[in-house]
């Protein structure tokens, strides 16, 4: 695969949580896992996936802890957490092409 698609299909597959935080964001990593060939991309794509189950997961946990009113610092936390880790996979898979991104601190299901 050419270097500038690999790049564009990573960097989508790290970007797509800012589309939204429902279907669509899920969507596209899932899409780009089942349609390319690349291994740079599927690992890319299952860590992008990873990434938005642990947030998903972190996210009930401290909506759970709001009730004893130390989540919402820990919310907000995960809140920059969400669109500062996405921010460094995209800049990092743009620099190395060929290496997947490996975000910091999260559990891989997949």
């Amino acid at each position: 695969m050419n270097t500038d698609r690999r790049k564009i299909l990573s960097a989508l597959c790290h970007g797509a949580i800012f589309f939204s935080t429902t279907i669509v964001s899920v969507g596209i990593p899932i899409i780009i896992l089942l349609l390319t060939h690349d291994p740079v991309v599927k690992k890319n794509a299952k860590e992008s996936l990873n990434f938005h189950i642990n947030i998903y997961i972190y996210a009930a946990i401290f909506t759970v802890l709001i009730l004893l009113i130390i989540g919402i610092p820990l919310l907000v936390l995960l809140v920059i957490i969400n669109f500062v880790m996405p921010i460094i996979a995209i800049l990092n898979v743009m620099s190395n092409p060929n290496k997947p991104h490996r975000y910091q601190f999260i559990f891989r299901l997949l």
